[in-house]
């Protein structure tokens, strides 16, 4: 790979979220010629300097709310969580129209999964009438507890780790130029882009307060979509289930 190849390696983490129901991954990587630098909220820091500022500002603020929305081969997939710098995660994952998993981490000990009957469906699609329905009455309604340091659970809950999920747009941050100002849910944002081959990212990055990213855009390559951050500062309320509505994956 020459000099001028910026190498990016995008793995949607929403996909391992859904405790390995599908393995998705994609990578793309090219050459990007920066233009000048225009004038703007930042001053006369350039677009690679204020990206590098949003990416740490954003994953070391205390707690966000993300809300992902990806296209990829194997259909849509998206994700509503609210994360913390506390190990604290919850909301919902899914993956095509309906099946949906619950999500809960309340600490870096273990993890809770529920799974909606569309779902449960779609996993077990393959497996006979009897399967099917025996899985089905194991889980339906259930909440599935597993370790995160369990390598299928660690892999799955990349999203609630707010380094592994910008690490792909960290790679990127050299090639960020401005492009433009603009509102994201009325908050004044500066948008810097990165272009990698066939794929284009823009970030947003909030010019008042905080540089936080408050989306992210990508558009072109294999998995286009959005990601959404709000509710920076929230509290993020992960109770665990009730005892008797969880199945211990341990045992």
């Amino acid at each position: 790979m020459s000099a001028t190849t910026h190498p990016r390696t995008r793995r949607t983490a929403l996909a391992a979220a859904l405790c390995a129901a599908l393995a998705l991954g994609a990578a793309a990587c090219g050459p990007f010629s920066d233009a000048p630098e225009a004038a703007g909220p930042f001053g006369a820091l350039t677009g690679p300097k204020i990206a590098a500022k949003a990416i740490t500002a954003t994953r070391t603020a205390d707690s966000v709310t993300l809300d992902l929305a990806v296209k990829t081969t194997d259909g849509p997939m998206k994700a509503y969580l609210s994360v913390d710098t506390k190990a604290k995660c919850a909301g919902t994952l899914t993956v095509g129209p309906t099946g949906t998993a619950e999500l809960v981490k309340a600490d870096d000990k273990v993890a809770y999964l529920r799974f909606d009957e569309a779902f449960l469906r779609e996993e077990a699609k393959s497996e006979p009438a009897e399967v099917q329905e025996a899985m089905l009455k194991e889980l339906k309604g259930r909440w599935v507890k597993t370790p995160v340091t369990d390598p299928e659970a660690k892999d799955s809950l990349e999203l609630c780790d707010l380094k592994a999920l910008l690490a792909d747009f960290e790679q990127g941050v050299d090639l960020s130029v401005k492009s433009g100002e603009t509102t994201v849910g009325g908050r004044k944002a500066l948008m810097l882009t990165q272009a990698f081959d066939k794929e284009k990212t823009t970030l947003y990055v909030a010019t008042e307060g905080e540089p936080h990213i408050l989306k992210i855009v990508t558009a072109g390559g294999e998995e286009p979509g959005t990601i959404t951050f709000t509710d920076y500062g929230k509290p993020v309320v992960a109770t665990p289930p009730p005892a008797k509505d969880v199945l211990d994956d341990t045992k």
